[in-house]
């Protein structure tokens, strides 16, 4: 534990600048396992065989798996951290498919472009995780463009794409 313990202090504290104070302890319990990068870095952070986190190389930031996903869904109210599709893209952006600006229904107005979100329907369902590719008003004015570019979908299954 002594060995892991500053990682997961580092995880945790990615989490809360990334996504909010207390993120990191809700993402992140004590009995999460590293992988580590060849050069010893945090690469993975796992829970059981679950993906809850990648560290990207290039920035620190995390990327989030179906597990971290569903944690912070649980954890962030909405409409925090959503970006919200019509019923019509639901069950594309479900299997993992892009999500475009023209099937944004609502959007939280503090994300900003470049910035990992949960996919949600109306009904606040999550469906996906990405990057957002457009600040809020870009995907609800847009009628054309990627709003969100889908990592997964709740039924595509969970994959790591930077």
């Amino acid at each position: 534990m002594s060995e892991s313990r500053p990682h997961l202090v580092r995880v945790r504290t990615i989490a809360d600048y990334q996504f909010g104070k207390g993120a990191g302890e809700f993402l992140f319990p004590d009995s999460v396992e590293f992988q580590m990068s060849t050069t010893g870095k945090v690469r993975q952070v796992m829970l059981g065989n679950n993906r809850l986190a990648t560290v990207r190389a290039h920035d620190g930031m995390l990327t989030l798996g179906i597990a971290g996903a569903s944690n912070l869904h649980e954890f962030i109210k909405y409409p925090g951290l959503r970006v919200v599709v019509n019923s019509d893209a639901a069950p594309f952006v479900a299997k993992g498919k892009t999500a475009f600006a023209k099937h944004v229904v609502s959007v939280d107005a503090e994300i900003r472009a470049g910035e990992e979100v949960l996919v949600v329907d109306e009904n606040d369902r999550l469906l996906a995780s990405g990057k957002a590719l457009l600040c809020p008003p870009e995907m609800l004015a847009f009628k054309k463009g990627i709003a969100v570019d889908v990592r997964w979908g709740i039924e595509s299954g969970d994959r790591d794409k930077e």
